[in-house]
């Protein structure tokens, strides 16, 4: 489990499913260009989250970001998978909560598996 998530549960709160960075985040000019440096900086720095209270993605190393949104707030976590992403098993999330907040976030690991889980837990508690 994520550093990040560790230091900031909620009293009663449970860490339900994580994911990260498909393999395939290796896989770019980005990637190429930084010696696999920076995607594997990703992979372990970043956090995709979903708790028994609510979602936490947390992105970045010396600098860093978090979107956090209680389990009430989100009306829906969109995915969008290619033909490659379905044959690997990756895509994008968009996470979409009230007040306008849509955030995309792309070569997650396991997409569906993040919204089922997502559903399940919110028809659980």
């Amino acid at each position: 489990m994520g550093s990040y998530v560790n230091r900031n549960l909620l009293r009663n709160e449970e860490v339900v499913y994580e994911t990260h960075h498909h393999w395939t985040h290796y896989l770019s000019w980005r990637g190429v260009l930084s010696l696999f440096i920076l995607p594997t900086i990703d992979h372990y720095c970043n956090e995709f989250v979903i708790t028994n209270r609510r979602v936490v993605i947390k992105k970045g190393w010396l600098f860093f970001w978090s979107l956090e949104i209680n389990h009430n707030q989100i009306e829906a976590i969109l995915v969008h998978q290619s033909i490659l992403g379905r044959l690997f098993n990756f895509g994008s999330i968009t996470v979409s909560g009230s007040g306008g907040t849509k955030k995309k976030f792309n070569q997650v690991s396991s997409p569906n598996r993040f919204r089922q889980i997502f559903q399940e837990t919110i028809n659980d508690y």
